[in-house]
């Protein structure tokens, strides 16, 4: 069962960045806070379908080779890769070069482009599941937080229904908590009260 951690900078955060200066960044200012631009929820969704059996730091480590592999994750160029990019991408060694999840990448792009044209948008389909507005959960601890939920299972066949690749029920909560869809921010890390908005500012991490 584990709790919050104050830190060296005189705040308290969820355990799991550590002290990995990175890490810490990420959970300050990007975990938990709600996005609503579409391609940016693509970019994220299909990243955690290659963080699936890895870590996530391991995929925020290689983030930048991935938006410079994956031409900056728009769908549009992606639904048009290849044999000849798959190739080249097999042979990217600053990404997770894992052909199935590469492929998966290329199939989501393709649904979602489908979504973006016959309805309003990727992000007003995952966040109409939330009536638009996050679900703010007051976890105590690591342990109470969930690996999925039905919300998240709902989604998760959603989307497979619809196309997408590598979004079984934890890989799609992960994605929920990584978007701010839950805010799942411990109640006494200093980043459960800043998340609970929609309009969440992050605080920015001093150099």
């Amino acid at each position: 069962m584990t709790r919050a951690k104050l830190h060296a900078d005189g705040l308290t955060r969820c355990p799991w960045p550590g002290e990995d200066p990175l890490y810490v960044a990420y959970h300050d200012t990007e975990w938990g806070v709600p996005e609503y631009d579409d391609r940016a929820l693509y970019e994220k969704l299909i990243l955690d379908g290659f963080q699936a059996g890895l870590s996530w730091i391991t995929i925020l480590r290689k983030r930048d080779n991935f938006r410079r592999a994956f031409d900056d994750f728009e769908p549009a160029k992606i639904a048009r890769y290849n044999d000849k990019k798959i190739h080249a991408l097999m042979n990217d060694a600053g990404i997770v070069r894992n052909r199935a999840k590469i492929e998966g990448a290329i199939n989501s792009a393709k649904s979602y482009l489908k979504i973006m044209e016959d309805g309003p948008g990727f992000s007003k389909f995952l966040w109409d599941f939330l009536d638009g507005e996050p679900k703010i959960n007051q976890f105590k601890t690591t342990a109470s937080v969930p690996p999925a939920t039905p919300l998240s299972t709902r989604i998760s066949k959603e989307l497979s229904a619809r196309g997408f690749k590598f979004v079984g029920p934890t890989i799609v909560y992960a994605f929920m908590e990584a978007t701010g869809m839950v805010n799942d921010h411990l109640v006494s890390c200093h980043c459960h009260a800043t998340c609970s908005g929609k309009l969440r500012k992050p605080r920015l991490v001093a150099k």
